[in-house]
């Protein structure tokens, strides 16, 4: 192994986003911990920063088996700010979260030594640019592709591997959620396209009907599970499910403008997904409940909260003018030109996202104000206004001008996508008598 760093658009676009989300992250969680148990206080941030630290190392790794102990190590400080600052089920969730990842893990270590075996060796034999290339027979590359994917998608993650996540991001500390979803579980998108597309071309596009049709199962199982749960937190985990199935689904459908779109929306999802976790933590923090059929009447009591509520979930469902639209546009649209059937299966959940977040809306902030929280809560406190307000500011920018950041990522997808040996489709008019051409 070499301690081999090194970024390109995609990775820097991921460092940027856990860095931004890690200071808002630790505004959020000021008051987690009582103040007058300062060791545990202590404790509890230094595990977001090394959490943070551990987040740099698998984004920036340019080695493989660096990656894989980046991969590992950032399980410790997340298992134990679920284990033991969590909620009344911490144990049980943070024990689901590392078997889960500790599984995929060990798949992918098997994966790990099985390709060195295939390269030159040596020193920099995990080296991903001497890895790139290989004449792997295709039934090994099918192989190793799988062992690395399964990893993949259990971080994700995906359906059928995603039960861990709506248990763990529901009992963590809002703040840990933030991380654990937002920025952590794009590890495993990342890989999807860092090793799975770069190392088996050949495996990938094999393996692309079976990928993508696990992509729309989890758009659309992600977004029917929204709409039936009734623990705001867990709903918003679900969500997420669905927002990844679209990501993966750009992904695999091997097109400029799907990959392009769906490395900003891995963007666009850690902005989102931190607004909707933190501003709803604020809510069930006032109310004492976090179920949805606690609360009615919101937007009365703490209009501030609210309608930052309004926001995010906008932001969640791609309302256009904010940012989660344009990658959700740019991903249906790549997809459509090469895997048209998908990609109108996926559109599917863009009308499901907008039922899920409006009947939450309607059932928290709508309605007659509750009598015993009228007049004597307090709304967004100014700690609150800072953590809120950067996020939305990015709704915004990203919404009508993500070209900054479409540019930096455009590079690292067409060298992804001349690894893989596959081009953009030729475009396609009608002439006046209706033929294609």
């Amino acid at each position: 192994m070499s301690f081999a760093l090194g970024v390109d658009g995609i990775a820097l676009s991921m460092i940027l986003l856990g860095v931004v989300l890690v200071p808002i992250c630790l505004l959020a969680a000021w008051n987690d911990v009582p103040s007058a148990d300062n060791r545990r206080q202590q404790t509890y941030f230094a595990l977001m920063l090394v959490l943070e630290s551990t987040m740099i190392g698998v984004f920036a790794a340019t080695d493989v088996f660096l990656f894989y102990v980046f991969f590992e190590v950032m399980l410790i400080p997340v298992y134990f700010l679920i284990g033991s600052f969590g909620g009344a089920g911490r144990a049980k969730a943070a024990t689901s979260f590392l078997l889960y990842s500790l599984l995929g893990g060990l798949i992918m270590l098997v994966a790990v030594i099985a390709l060195y075996l295939q390269g030159p060796g040596g020193t920099e034999g995990f080296l991903i640019q001497n890895l790139t290339g290989l004449p792997i027979g295709a039934s090994t590359e099918r192989w190793l592709f799988a062992g690395f994917f399964i990893a993949f998608a259990i971080k994700a993650p995906m359906w059928p591997v995603h039960t861990w996540l709506p248990h763990a991001a529901s009992e963590a500390r809002p703040a840990t959620a933030v991380l654990l979803v937002g920025v952590l579980d794009k590890v495993g998108t990342f890989g999807m396209l860092r090793f799975c597309l770069q190392l088996f071309p050949e495996a990938s596009q094999w393996a692309t009907p079976l990928v993508m049709t696990l992509a729309v199962i989890s758009i659309l199982v992600g977004a029917m599970l929204a709409i039936g749960e009734t623990d705001m937190m867990r709903l918003i985990a679900y969500t997420s499910i669905s927002h990844f199935g679209f990501i993966v689904l750009g992904i695999f459908a091997l097109t400029t403008v799907s990959m392009t779109g769906s490395t900003l929306y891995m963007v666009n999802h850690g902005f989102t997904t931190a607004a909707l976790f933190l501003i709803a933590a604020m809510m069930i923090q006032r109310r004492g409940s976090r179920q949805i059929a606690d609360f009615g009447g919101w937007q009365r009591v703490t209009p501030l909260i609210a309608g930052s509520f309004l926001i995010a979930g906008l932001s969640g469902l791609a309302l256009p003018g904010l940012n989660s639209f344009v990658s959700e546009f740019m991903v249906i649209v790549g997809t459509f030109q090469t895997y048209p059937v998908f990609a109108v299966i996926g559109t599917m959940g863009v009308l499901l996202a907008a039922l899920y977040i409006l009947l939450m809306y309607k059932k928290v902030a709508t309605g007659p104000a509750p009598e015993e929280f009228a007049g004597t809560t307090p709304d967004m406190s100014m700690r609150e206004k800072f953590v809120v307000a950067p996020l939305i500011v990015a709704f915004l920018v990203l919404g009508f001008y993500p070209k900054p950041v479409t540019e930096l990522l455009e590079p690292a997808v067409q060298t992804t996508l001349q690894n893989v040996g596959v081009s953009n489709p030729a475009p396609t008019s009608v002439d006046a008598e209706g033929n294609e051409r």
